[in-house]
């Protein structure tokens, strides 16, 4: 019950603020809210930032983007249901929270599906997977736009080295609210604990968990690396963020203007790529020389064998098996 109060307040609370916006601002002009958890440093909300100037760009500023950073209308679950709702128009959120609403999204968290990020590109840039996936959500109010890369997840601890599985046994490890992510750490030997991203920090430094799994960005984006010392390459997922959009929402638009809208979204994940590069650079550095992370290579051919009965398991599910074989068979290498 306060739960779908809370979306309720949500929803009013945007759509008094669009009411406002719409007063001060040129009647003709189509207003899309944009919702996302990432700070305004944060390369994915760049991207974002780009995404919207591509938009009102190509519509000749018949279609404005207003962003709202900072997780400032919810969790991602709860922005994901308020995109559903309509309440708000496009959202960034991480594939694994889209688990929950629809089974394909969960093979980006099956850990070791892609071994190497040529395979995730590969595959995130074949229409005929992207648009099985995009698509499929539909009937349940939204679709899909685009991805940003989120990079490479790997393990990090307050004070305890990685080096083998072994190292994995007891380690109590927060994961993103995902079944599968939950299933990759008990596998691995750890003790899985689901939280909201922003509850990390203090997690970590009060002891509640002993490690977290991110890419490096986490660390001083977040300041993760002030509490947190040693950061290990697992490398064991490669879960993107994502671009979706209220299916209502989209199809209230002309062709014309759905197509500028792709085109923008294509645009702004070609754009990522370039400064997500820059920042793993720069924060790794800064993680490295400025906060004390020791930065430890490990050997992940124990881990990988660790999890393949999940791969097994998504072989056989009858929800999974499509979406298994079709993103293996789509992989670089294959």
């Amino acid at each position: 019950m306060k739960k779908a109060l809370k979306i309720i307040a949500v929803s009013l609370f945007v759509m008094i603020l669009a009411g406002c916006q719409n007063v001060s601002g040129d009647s003709a002009t189509k207003t899309m809210k944009l919702a996302h958890n990432q700070t305004l440093d944060h390369p994915v909300h760049l991207s974002l930032v780009e995404f919207g100037r591509l938009v009102e760009e190509k519509s000749n500023d018949t279609i404005q983007v207003d962003i709202f950073p900072n997780g400032q209308l919810g969790s991602e679950r709860e922005v994901i249901e308020l995109t559903q709702t309509g309440a708000v128009d496009v959202a960034k959120v991480s594939a694994s929270a889209l688990e929950g609403f629809e089974s394909d999204y969960s093979i980006f968290s099956l850990p070791y599906v892609f071994e190497e990020y040529e395979d995730f590109e590969h595959v995130m840039n074949t229409e005929s997977i992207t648009d099985k996936i995009y698509k499929n959500t539909e009937d349940i109010g939204f679709i899909g736009l685009t991805y940003y890369n989120a990079g490479m997840r790997h393990l990090y601890t307050k004070d305890r080295e990685v080096n083998d599985l072994s190292d994995m046994s007891g380690l109590k490890v927060r994961v993103q609210p995902s079944q599968t992510s939950v299933n990759m750490i008990e596998a691995l030997g750890g003790i899985p604990t689901a939280m909201a991203y922003g509850e990390v920090y203090t997690s970590l430094q009060s002891g509640i968990i002993d490690a977290a799994e991110n890419n490096e960005t986490a660390l001083v984006g977040n300041n993760h690396g002030e509490v947190a010392k040693y950061y290990m390459y697992t490398g064991h997922q490669i879960v993107p963020d994502m671009l979706i959009m209220n299916a209502e929402r989209f199809n209230q638009f002309s062709e014309e203007e759905q197509a500028l809208i792709q085109e923008a979204a294509d645009e702004s994940t070609a754009y990522h790529e370039d400064v997500w590069a820059k920042a793993i650079k720069e924060q790794t550095e800064t993680a490295k020389n400025e906060m004390g992370v020791q930065f430890i290579e490990v050997d992940k051919g124990p881990f990988i064998d660790a999890v393949q009965p999940l791969h097994k398991a998504y072989a056989n599910d009858e929800k999974t098996k499509d979406i298994y074989q079709l993103i293996m068979g789509g992989k670089a290498n294959d």
